[in-house]
């Protein structure tokens, strides 16, 4: 197991001895050992220094998970300059606002993406550079030793997926990224014979992390673009896979693929929601041999808490308790430390705290806060308006955030406790609740679900576990349910449905 190490570095250091010729990133295309892996990244920063000189800009990527793309984020800080991951399933309107807002002076893409942008989608002063010109670039001449940063200065700008308005970009030093794989490649034990499929965009926060905390480990990582669910089980199997991270809309779309169980997986993540019981009792047999590591995080902090698998089967509805480099605490409204099984607010203190959001002092400053007087880090804290409870064991427990809990009847009331009550039914695949206007209750409950299931009997199911405060007003089918950019359910826009 890799050792916990807390001083941080600069985050392009992931050549490790013992291990040159080892595989660090595997493609269909290519492997590269570690050894390939250290002159690759510095060729390419050699060459990104040349085509920007000046410290500090911004270079964005917006490409698929091809091998150009897996260096970026180590080659752009070794070169002095700051990474903007751009999601490539964003269209162009979406990438014309993330370069406009971040200023980015270069942006590497593919010749049939920078076909679809229009004029006055890259601003002045920003190059297009073709992935055949970087991937030239990596396979020729002398690269850029290890950076020496201070690694408290910014290594990469991750815009959020924007459901609630503009993408605001997250400011994460190079500390930030370099003990963020330090921690998770601690708590889930990874190993230098593991083998990541890495199927999350790396615009994400944790679809990069798993190429970082893996090259912290000496792990090997097989990045994944994937069309439909049986792909990935093909790619589970076919590579060998021990190591897989998904959110919980990927790993419904998994159980309902007809595939054989994956014996040789180690381990499994989720992040981007939780988790639900029903749901971790389906994935047992399908992963028969892994460990199951419910998570939670957000992109202001990278990563809160994890769940021990030893703890899932005995608190199978928990968050867990806090990562390594993390204070995680539930705090009341008077600023004091929420007393067991009392809601507070999440509030997540220490070094994986970002360093705010890029040129936007407003929504830093009602984020980023000093953190509360019984801190043991101090410091700025993420503010992360969700409310948690803390039971008499330190172990967490997500009630809902605070602009997304239901006010009906003079009730506050988590949707999550409605969604988790639809899933156990049987009736429906995923749940989502929210509240609607209602002159009499304040809010009446709406209850979107995806699946095809029975209304009278996921009816009458609700009336049997929930109270009558609870009880959806109206309860709608559909087919799809809305998603953002990274794959999770998109609940501002289905609560945009009504507005």
């Amino acid at each position: 197991m890799v050792q916990l190490d807390p001083v941080p570095r600069p985050i392009d250091h992931v050549a490790l001895d013992g291990v040159v010729h080892a595989p660090a990133l595997v493609t269909k295309a290519e492997t590269l050992s570690y050894g390939d892996l250290e002159a690759a990244v510095g060729a390419l920063a050699a060459a990104l220094k040349r085509l920007v000189p000046n410290a500090g800009a911004r270079v964005a990527t917006w490409l698929p998970k091809t091998v150009e793309a897996c260096l970026m984020p180590l080659a752009a800080p070794r070169a002095g300059l700051i990474h903007v991951p751009i999601n490539p399933v964003l269209k162009r309107a979406q990438v014309a606002h993330i370069l406009s807002d971040s200023g980015a002076s270069l942006l590497l893409t593919s010749a049939s993406r920078a076909a679809t942008l229009e004029p006055g989608d890259v601003p002045d002063g920003c190059e297009i550079w073709l992935e055949d010109a970087a991937r030239a670039a990596r396979s020729a001449g002398d690269g850029l030793p290890p950076s020496s940063a201070d690694p408290h200065s910014l290594a990469a700008i991750l815009y959020t997926s924007g459901s609630t308005g503009r993408p605001k970009g997250v400011m994460l030093s190079h500390a930030n990224l370099w003990l963020g794989a330090v921690s998770v490649a601690h708590y889930l034990k990874i190993e230098p014979d593991d083998r990541t499929l890495a199927v999350m965009p790396l615009g994400f926060d944790y679809g990069q992390n798993q190429l970082l905390n893996s090259w912290r480990a000496g792990a090997a990582v097989y990045p994944f673009d994937y069309l439909m669910a049986k792909d990935v089980w093909r790619a589970v199997e076919t590579n060998g896979i021990t190591t897989l991270g998904c959110v919980p809309p990927l790993w419904l779309q998994l159980l309902e693929a007809d595939a054989l169980p994956a014996a040789g997986v180690r381990r499994i993540t989720n992040t981007g929601g939780a988790l639900t019981p029903a749901m971790i009792e389906r994935l047992r047999p399908r992963f028969p041999h892994a460990d199951i590591y419910p998570m939670y995080g957000l992109t202001e902090a990278f990563r809160s808490t994890y769940l021990p698998p030893e703890l899932v089967a005995a608190h199978p509805s928990s968050m867990g308790r806090a990562i390594p480099f993390a204070e995680i605490m539930a705090v009341a409204k008077d600023g004091i430390e929420a007393a067991a099984d009392t809601p507070g607010e999440l509030v997540h203190a220490g070094p994986l705290v970002a360093q705010g959001y890029w040129h936007d002092a407003e929504r830093t400053a009602a984020r980023f806060k000093p953190a509360p007087a019984f801190s043991v880090y101090g410091g700025t804290a993420v503010w992360s308006g969700d409310t948690v409870t803390r039971d008499a064991n330190g172990l967490f427990y997500f009630v809902g955030r605070e602009d997304e809990m239901i006010k009906s009847s003079g009730h506050r009331i988590s949707p999550m406790e409605i969604e988790e009550a639809a899933l156990a039914s049987g009736q429906a695949a995923e749940a989502v609740a929210h509240g609607v206007p209602d002159a009499a209750l304040g809010q009446a409950i709406r209850l979107i679900v995806r699946g095809t299931g029975d209304d009278a009997a996921l009816s009458a199911h609700l009336k049997r576990e929930l109270p009558s405060h609870m009880q959806p007003r109206i309860i709608e089918w559909r087919d799809e349910l809305p998603r953002n950019a990274n794959g999770k359910l998109d609940r501002a826009a289905i609560a945009r449905e009504v507005a």
